[in-house]
């Protein structure tokens, strides 16, 4: 796993042994930068489920001004902390030992983002009511926690989600790459 491209392009992050986490693919992360684009610039940025960090240390070396990596799992949350400290990254991003699913770990009720990552384990969208909590809260950050121009990417298995389990009042566009499925959600 490494960093793509901008100012840490070519680091490499210390991820677990293993397959208890999912990191998403190199060319999938490369696709979903190069459909964000210039929106990545100076962006307030919610990494939920943030793993090794993969997706928030991304961000910031392509220009976000700062980054909050909610994750929760003691093994995990040990190299993410020293992936940010090899990048010298501590004064940009905010580590929340924390449940992503919690709307407490995404910073206070004045808190807004310009780009939300949402990566949950596969296995979380297999059962009722784990499912629901993902659908509740992606709605919630989509109408209460992103600028009036900001943007959820939503990472799930391709043919995993259907379009219209989103909340009506999102604004959702689907990319298909292999077996993964990209949602860019917006509001209306």
């Amino acid at each position: 796993m490494r960093i793509i491209a901008g100012e840490h392009r070519g680091r490499l992050l210390k991820t677990p042994d293993g397959m208890g986490t999912r990191p998403m693919l190199d060319r999938v992360r490369e696709a979903v930068f190069s459909s964000i684009g210039e929106r990545v610039i100076d962006a307030r940025v919610l990494d939920l489920f943030a793993g090794t960090g993969s997706l928030g240390l991304e961000a910031l070396s392509r220009g976000a001004l700062e980054a909050r990596l909610v994750e929760r799992d003691p093994r995990v949350l040990d190299l993410l902390r020293r992936n940010v400290e090899d990048l010298a990254l501590e004064d940009r991003a905010e580590i929340v030992a924390a449940d992503a699913l919690a709307t407490r770990s995404w910073g206070g009720s004045d808190a807004r983002y310009e780009l939300v990552f949402f990566d949950s384990p596969y296995p979380m969208l297999e059962t009722g009511k784990t499912r629901t909590g993902i659908f509740t809260a992606l709605e919630k950050l989509v109408t209460e926690k992103i600028v009036a121009k900001g943007l959820v990417v939503f990472h799930a298995p391709k043919d995993g989600v259907q379009e219209n389990e989103f909340a009506p009042k999102i604004k959702v566009t689907l990319r298909e790459y292999g077996t993964n499925a990209i949602f860019y959600l917006e509001r209306k």
